[in-house]
Protein backbone atom coordinates (compact mmCIF):
# COMPACT_ATOMS: atom_id res chain seq x y z
CA UNK A 1 0.00 0.00 0.00
CA UNK A 2 1.23 3.43 -0.40
CA UNK A 3 0.27 7.28 0.75
CA UNK A 4 -1.46 9.71 -2.03
CA UNK A 5 -0.28 12.77 -2.07
CA UNK A 6 -1.63 15.64 -3.99
CA UNK A 7 0.02 19.11 -4.36
CA UNK A 8 -1.95 21.77 -5.64
CA UNK A 9 -3.50 19.49 -8.98
CA UNK A 10 -5.60 21.72 -11.25
CA UNK A 11 -8.08 20.56 -13.96
CA UNK A 12 -9.22 22.65 -16.62
CA UNK A 13 -12.09 22.22 -19.46
CA UNK A 14 -12.17 25.26 -21.11
CA UNK A 15 -13.16 28.25 -19.18
CA UNK A 16 -14.65 25.60 -16.57
CA UNK A 17 -12.33 24.52 -13.74
CA UNK A 18 -13.19 21.04 -12.70
CA UNK A 19 -10.29 20.85 -9.96
CA UNK A 20 -8.61 24.09 -8.64
CA UNK A 21 -5.55 23.76 -6.85
CA UNK A 22 -6.59 21.14 -4.60
CA UNK A 23 -4.15 19.44 -1.99
CA UNK A 24 -4.72 16.09 0.11
CA UNK A 25 -2.63 13.99 2.17
CA UNK A 26 -3.70 10.49 2.17
CA UNK A 27 -2.36 8.12 4.78
CA UNK A 28 -1.28 4.88 4.68
CA UNK A 29 -4.43 2.19 4.69
CA UNK A 30 -6.84 4.80 4.96
CA UNK A 31 -10.25 4.59 3.56
CA UNK A 32 -10.40 8.16 2.35
CA UNK A 33 -13.84 9.81 0.88
CA UNK A 34 -14.51 12.92 -1.82
CA UNK A 35 -17.86 13.86 -0.94
CA UNK A 36 -19.82 16.42 -2.91
CA UNK A 37 -22.01 17.15 -5.30
CA UNK A 38 -22.47 16.10 -9.15
CA UNK A 39 -19.42 18.54 -10.87
CA UNK A 40 -17.54 19.37 -7.72
CA UNK A 41 -14.51 17.56 -9.11
CA UNK A 42 -14.45 14.25 -7.16
CA UNK A 43 -14.25 11.83 -10.28
CA UNK A 44 -12.01 13.58 -11.71
CA UNK A 45 -9.47 13.81 -8.59
CA UNK A 46 -9.95 9.89 -8.68
CA UNK A 47 -9.13 9.36 -12.54
CA UNK A 48 -6.14 12.23 -12.04
CA UNK A 49 -5.09 9.19 -9.06
CA UNK A 50 -5.57 6.68 -11.44
CA UNK A 51 -3.79 8.69 -14.08
CA UNK A 52 -6.95 8.75 -16.47
CA UNK A 53 -7.33 12.04 -16.70
CA UNK A 54 -4.00 14.06 -16.87
CA UNK A 55 -3.63 17.60 -14.97
CA UNK A 56 -3.09 21.22 -16.20
CA UNK A 57 -0.38 21.98 -13.06
CA UNK A 58 0.39 20.10 -9.59
CA UNK A 59 1.71 17.06 -8.82
CA UNK A 60 0.72 13.79 -7.57
CA UNK A 61 3.05 11.52 -5.72
CA UNK A 62 2.38 7.70 -4.55
CA UNK A 63 4.80 7.90 -1.02
CA UNK A 64 7.72 10.21 -2.50
CA UNK A 65 7.24 8.91 -6.00
CA UNK A 66 6.27 11.33 -8.37
CA UNK A 67 3.24 9.89 -10.81
CA UNK A 68 2.20 12.50 -13.19
CA UNK A 69 4.52 11.21 -16.00
CA UNK A 70 3.31 7.49 -14.71
CA UNK A 71 1.05 5.72 -17.14
CA UNK A 72 -2.26 3.85 -15.62
CA UNK A 73 -0.57 0.32 -16.17
CA UNK A 74 2.23 0.78 -14.02
CA UNK A 75 0.30 2.99 -10.57
CA UNK A 76 -0.54 -0.84 -9.54
CA UNK A 77 -4.01 1.82 -8.21
CA UNK A 78 -6.72 -0.40 -9.26
CA UNK A 79 -10.29 1.92 -10.05
CA UNK A 80 -13.47 0.18 -9.72
CA UNK A 81 -16.03 1.95 -12.28
CA UNK A 82 -19.77 2.98 -11.14
CA UNK A 83 -20.94 0.57 -14.00
CA UNK A 84 -18.98 -2.54 -12.84
CA UNK A 85 -17.66 -3.14 -16.27
CA UNK A 86 -17.74 -6.80 -16.35
CA UNK A 87 -17.60 -8.74 -19.05
CA UNK A 88 -20.73 -9.99 -20.01
CA UNK A 89 -19.34 -13.34 -22.54
CA UNK A 90 -17.08 -14.29 -19.07
CA UNK A 91 -17.77 -16.13 -16.24
CA UNK A 92 -17.23 -14.72 -12.92
CA UNK A 93 -13.77 -16.24 -12.64
CA UNK A 94 -13.08 -15.23 -15.57
CA UNK A 95 -13.48 -11.50 -14.98
CA UNK A 96 -11.61 -11.75 -12.05
CA UNK A 97 -8.73 -13.19 -13.03
CA UNK A 98 -8.15 -10.68 -16.30
CA UNK A 99 -6.04 -8.61 -14.86
CA UNK A 100 -3.74 -11.87 -13.80
CA UNK A 101 -3.87 -12.99 -17.63
CA UNK A 102 -1.85 -9.97 -18.93
CA UNK A 103 0.22 -9.93 -16.18
CA UNK A 104 0.78 -13.35 -17.09
CA UNK A 105 0.57 -14.80 -13.61
CA UNK A 106 1.45 -18.67 -13.59
CA UNK A 107 -2.28 -20.75 -14.03
CA UNK A 108 -1.64 -22.25 -10.55
CA UNK A 109 -0.85 -19.13 -8.66
CA UNK A 110 -3.92 -17.43 -10.51
CA UNK A 111 -6.20 -19.98 -9.35
CA UNK A 112 -5.34 -19.58 -6.15
CA UNK A 113 -5.22 -15.86 -6.48
CA UNK A 114 -8.98 -15.83 -7.83
CA UNK A 115 -10.12 -18.29 -4.92
CA UNK A 116 -8.79 -16.19 -2.68
CA UNK A 117 -10.42 -13.27 -3.83
CA UNK A 118 -13.58 -14.40 -4.44
CA UNK A 119 -13.85 -15.65 -1.19
CA UNK A 120 -12.79 -12.64 0.50
CA UNK A 121 -16.30 -11.15 -1.54
CA UNK A 122 -17.81 -13.94 -0.66
CA UNK A 123 -18.37 -15.33 -4.38
CA UNK A 124 -16.47 -18.36 -4.80
CA UNK A 125 -19.82 -20.25 -5.12
CA UNK A 126 -20.73 -18.28 -8.32
CA UNK A 127 -17.45 -18.65 -9.53
CA UNK A 128 -18.75 -20.43 -12.79
CA UNK A 129 -21.81 -17.99 -13.31
CA UNK A 130 -22.19 -15.08 -16.21
CA UNK A 131 -22.70 -11.42 -14.84
CA UNK A 132 -26.58 -11.69 -16.10
CA UNK A 133 -27.42 -14.48 -13.72
CA UNK A 134 -25.93 -12.25 -10.96
CA UNK A 135 -27.74 -9.51 -8.64
CA UNK A 136 -27.04 -5.72 -8.58
CA UNK A 137 -25.28 -6.45 -5.33
CA UNK A 138 -23.19 -9.75 -6.67
CA UNK A 139 -21.90 -7.55 -9.80
CA UNK A 140 -20.10 -5.08 -7.01
CA UNK A 141 -18.72 -7.90 -5.29
CA UNK A 142 -17.13 -9.66 -8.48
CA UNK A 143 -15.87 -5.94 -9.62
CA UNK A 144 -14.35 -6.02 -6.43
CA UNK A 145 -12.60 -9.15 -6.60
CA UNK A 146 -10.87 -7.99 -9.71
CA UNK A 147 -9.78 -5.10 -8.45
CA UNK A 148 -8.10 -6.77 -4.54
CA UNK A 149 -6.81 -10.02 -7.27
CA UNK A 150 -4.00 -7.86 -8.65
CA UNK A 151 -2.91 -7.02 -4.98
CA UNK A 152 -3.16 -3.10 -5.79
CA UNK A 153 -1.30 -0.21 -3.89
CA UNK A 154 -4.51 1.41 -3.85
CA UNK A 155 -7.99 1.11 -4.49
CA UNK A 156 -10.12 3.45 -6.25
CA UNK A 157 -13.51 3.49 -5.60
CA UNK A 158 -16.37 5.85 -7.62
CA UNK A 159 -19.58 5.78 -6.75
CA UNK A 160 -19.65 2.00 -6.55
CA UNK A 161 -23.25 1.48 -4.60
CA UNK A 162 -24.95 4.13 -6.18
CA UNK A 163 -26.45 1.51 -8.82
CA UNK A 164 -28.18 -0.41 -5.72
CA UNK A 165 -31.25 -0.30 -4.23
CA UNK A 166 -31.18 0.90 -0.33
CA UNK A 167 -31.12 -2.57 1.10
CA UNK A 168 -28.63 -3.44 -0.77
CA UNK A 169 -26.16 -0.27 -0.12
CA UNK A 170 -26.67 -0.89 3.32
CA UNK A 171 -25.94 -4.38 3.15
CA UNK A 172 -22.43 -3.66 0.62
CA UNK A 173 -21.70 -0.56 2.87
CA UNK A 174 -20.65 -3.19 5.64
CA UNK A 175 -19.01 -5.65 3.06
CA UNK A 176 -16.60 -2.65 1.98
CA UNK A 177 -15.97 -1.83 5.50
CA UNK A 178 -15.12 -5.49 6.64
CA UNK A 179 -12.60 -6.07 3.39
CA UNK A 180 -10.74 -2.54 4.01
CA UNK A 181 -10.22 -3.33 7.54
CA UNK A 182 -9.08 -7.20 6.09
CA UNK A 183 -6.68 -5.60 3.57
CA UNK A 184 -6.05 -2.25 5.17
CA UNK A 185 -5.91 -0.94 1.18
CA UNK A 186 -5.02 2.54 0.85
CA UNK A 187 -8.63 3.22 -0.21
CA UNK A 188 -10.06 6.32 -1.70
CA UNK A 189 -13.67 6.31 -2.39
CA UNK A 190 -15.90 9.20 -4.48
CA UNK A 191 -19.77 9.39 -3.62
CA UNK A 192 -22.50 11.68 -3.59
CA UNK A 193 -23.89 10.12 -0.57
CA UNK A 194 -23.64 11.76 2.84
CA UNK A 195 -24.92 8.59 4.25
CA UNK A 196 -22.11 6.51 3.33
CA UNK A 197 -18.98 8.72 3.67
CA UNK A 198 -20.36 9.42 7.29
CA UNK A 199 -21.21 5.85 8.08
CA UNK A 200 -17.95 4.78 6.40
CA UNK A 201 -14.97 7.27 6.18
CA UNK A 202 -12.11 7.65 8.41
CA UNK A 203 -11.64 11.52 6.96
CA UNK A 204 -14.00 13.03 4.23
CA UNK A 205 -13.05 15.84 1.84
CA UNK A 206 -16.03 17.99 0.94
CA UNK A 207 -16.14 19.32 -2.23
CA UNK A 208 -17.72 22.55 -3.76
CA UNK A 209 -17.07 23.48 -6.99
CA UNK A 210 -13.27 22.51 -7.51
CA UNK A 211 -11.92 23.07 -3.98
CA UNK A 212 -12.31 21.67 -0.68
CA UNK A 213 -14.80 23.31 1.27
CA UNK A 214 -13.59 21.64 4.94
CA UNK A 215 -11.67 18.02 5.50
CA UNK A 216 -12.13 15.93 8.84
CA UNK A 217 -13.16 13.22 10.33
CA UNK A 218 -17.17 12.60 9.71
CA UNK A 219 -18.12 13.58 13.05
CA UNK A 220 -16.08 16.77 13.02
CA UNK A 221 -17.50 17.53 9.99
CA UNK A 222 -20.91 17.08 11.02
CA UNK A 223 -21.16 18.81 14.52
CA UNK A 224 -18.61 21.53 13.59
CA UNK A 225 -19.15 22.52 9.70
CA UNK A 226 -16.90 25.01 8.62
CA UNK A 227 -19.44 26.82 6.59
CA UNK A 228 -23.51 27.09 5.16
CA UNK A 229 -22.28 24.31 2.39
CA UNK A 230 -20.71 22.16 4.20
CA UNK A 231 -24.09 22.02 7.20
CA UNK A 232 -26.46 21.80 4.42
CA UNK A 233 -24.81 18.78 2.31
CA UNK A 234 -24.28 16.96 5.09
CA UNK A 235 -27.62 16.59 6.33
CA UNK A 236 -30.71 18.41 7.52
CA UNK A 237 -30.07 21.58 9.40
CA UNK A 238 -32.39 25.04 10.82
CA UNK A 239 -31.11 28.10 10.10
CA UNK A 240 -31.58 31.57 11.56
CA UNK A 241 -29.47 35.08 10.85
CA UNK A 242 -28.74 36.76 14.00
CA UNK A 243 -26.51 39.03 16.07
CA UNK A 244 -23.42 38.42 18.30
CA UNK A 245 -25.14 40.40 21.15
CA UNK A 246 -22.72 39.33 24.28
CA UNK A 247 -20.72 36.61 25.85
CA UNK A 248 -22.34 34.61 29.44
CA UNK A 249 -20.86 32.74 31.65
CA UNK A 250 -18.29 30.18 30.23
CA UNK A 251 -18.02 31.87 27.27
CA UNK A 252 -20.95 31.49 26.06
CA UNK A 253 -22.18 33.09 23.22
CA UNK A 254 -25.37 35.45 23.67
CA UNK A 255 -27.14 36.04 19.66
CA UNK A 256 -30.22 38.25 18.86
CA UNK A 257 -32.27 36.55 16.67
CA UNK A 258 -35.85 36.56 15.25
CA UNK A 259 -36.45 33.79 17.42
CA UNK A 260 -35.45 35.70 20.57
CA UNK A 261 -32.26 35.71 22.16
CA UNK A 262 -30.64 32.23 21.34
CA UNK A 263 -27.25 31.14 23.54
CA UNK A 264 -24.37 29.02 21.81
CA UNK A 265 -22.14 27.06 24.07
CA UNK A 266 -19.56 26.89 20.98
CA UNK A 267 -17.53 29.89 22.24
CA UNK A 268 -17.12 33.01 20.63
CA UNK A 269 -14.35 32.09 19.10
CA UNK A 270 -13.42 35.08 16.26
CA UNK A 271 -16.91 36.52 16.38
CA UNK A 272 -16.70 40.46 17.47
CA UNK A 273 -20.01 41.65 19.00
CA UNK A 274 -22.63 43.10 17.13
CA UNK A 275 -21.24 40.62 13.98
CA UNK A 276 -24.24 39.04 11.87
CA UNK A 277 -23.62 35.44 12.32
CA UNK A 278 -26.08 32.27 11.19
CA UNK A 279 -27.11 29.98 14.33
CA UNK A 280 -27.72 26.32 13.31
CA UNK A 281 -29.58 23.19 14.65
CA UNK A 282 -29.80 20.06 13.70
CA UNK A 283 -33.71 18.74 13.70
CA UNK A 284 -32.41 15.98 15.61
CA UNK A 285 -31.13 18.65 18.68
CA UNK A 286 -34.29 19.85 19.11
CA UNK A 287 -37.34 18.38 21.20
CA UNK A 288 -40.68 18.98 21.09
CA UNK A 289 -43.41 18.73 23.69
CA UNK A 290 -40.38 19.43 26.83
CA UNK A 291 -41.03 20.51 29.75
CA UNK A 292 -37.23 22.19 30.05
CA UNK A 293 -36.68 23.91 32.92
CA UNK A 294 -34.21 26.61 31.89
CA UNK A 295 -35.61 29.31 29.58
CA UNK A 296 -32.50 29.09 27.34
CA UNK A 297 -33.64 28.01 23.69
CA UNK A 298 -36.79 27.06 24.55
CA UNK A 299 -39.46 28.52 22.32
CA UNK A 300 -43.74 28.02 21.82
CA UNK A 301 -44.26 26.14 18.46
CA UNK A 302 -47.26 25.33 17.17
CA UNK A 303 -46.59 21.50 15.36
CA UNK A 304 -47.97 21.79 11.58
CA UNK A 305 -47.34 18.68 10.46
CA UNK A 306 -45.95 15.59 11.07
CA UNK A 307 -44.43 12.62 9.71
CA UNK A 308 -44.09 9.12 11.04
CA UNK A 309 -40.76 7.35 9.37
CA UNK A 310 -41.23 3.71 11.56
CA UNK A 311 -38.10 4.68 14.29
CA UNK A 312 -38.18 8.50 13.48
CA UNK A 313 -40.80 11.17 13.28
CA UNK A 314 -40.36 13.76 11.63
CA UNK A 315 -41.97 17.87 12.91
CA UNK A 316 -42.43 20.55 11.13
CA UNK A 317 -42.90 23.49 13.78
CA UNK A 318 -43.88 27.01 13.35
CA UNK A 319 -42.83 30.07 15.69
CA UNK A 320 -45.10 32.95 16.81
CA UNK A 321 -43.02 35.07 14.40
CA UNK A 322 -43.47 32.63 11.50
CA UNK A 323 -40.06 30.99 11.50
CA UNK A 324 -39.81 27.37 10.28
CA UNK A 325 -38.10 24.59 11.94
CA UNK A 326 -37.75 20.45 11.35
CA UNK A 327 -37.62 18.31 14.55
CA UNK A 328 -36.77 14.68 14.68
CA UNK A 329 -38.20 12.62 16.99
CA UNK A 330 -35.79 9.00 17.29
CA UNK A 331 -38.81 6.00 18.85
CA UNK A 332 -41.94 8.40 18.35
CA UNK A 333 -44.72 7.65 20.28
CA UNK A 334 -47.95 6.52 18.16
CA UNK A 335 -50.23 9.59 18.55
CA UNK A 336 -50.97 12.31 15.85
CA UNK A 337 -51.32 15.43 18.20
CA UNK A 338 -50.76 18.63 16.43
CA UNK A 339 -51.31 22.07 18.03
CA UNK A 340 -49.39 24.53 20.29
CA UNK A 341 -46.72 23.12 22.16
CA UNK A 342 -42.52 24.05 23.38
CA UNK A 343 -39.70 23.32 21.93
CA UNK A 344 -36.05 23.22 23.18
CA UNK A 345 -32.67 22.71 21.82
CA UNK A 346 -29.37 22.85 24.13
CA UNK A 347 -26.75 25.49 24.33
CA UNK A 348 -24.39 22.49 23.16
CA UNK A 349 -26.35 22.29 20.03
CA UNK A 350 -26.29 25.53 18.65
CA UNK A 351 -23.74 25.99 15.51
CA UNK A 352 -22.15 29.14 14.73
CA UNK A 353 -21.57 29.66 10.77
CA UNK A 354 -19.69 32.99 9.46
CA UNK A 355 -19.73 31.76 5.57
Amino acid sequence: MVSIHLKSVERRYKNLVAVDRVSLDIAKGELFFLLGPSGCGKTTILRMIAGFCPLDSGQIYFDDRPMNEVPPHRRNAVMVFQSYALWPHYTVRENVQYGLDVRGVPRAEKRRLVDDALDMVRMLQCAERKPNQLSGGQQQRVALARALVVKPDALLLDEPLSNLDAKLRLEMRNEIRRIHQETRLTTVYVTHDQKEALSLAERVAVMNQGHVEQLGPPRELYTAPASRFVAEFLGEINTIQGKALAVGPGKALVLETKLGRVESARGTGNIDLGQEVTCAIRPEAISVNTDAPAAKNSFPVTIESRMYLGELEQFLLRTPTGLEFKALCLNPRLNGATGRTSAFFAPEDVIILTK
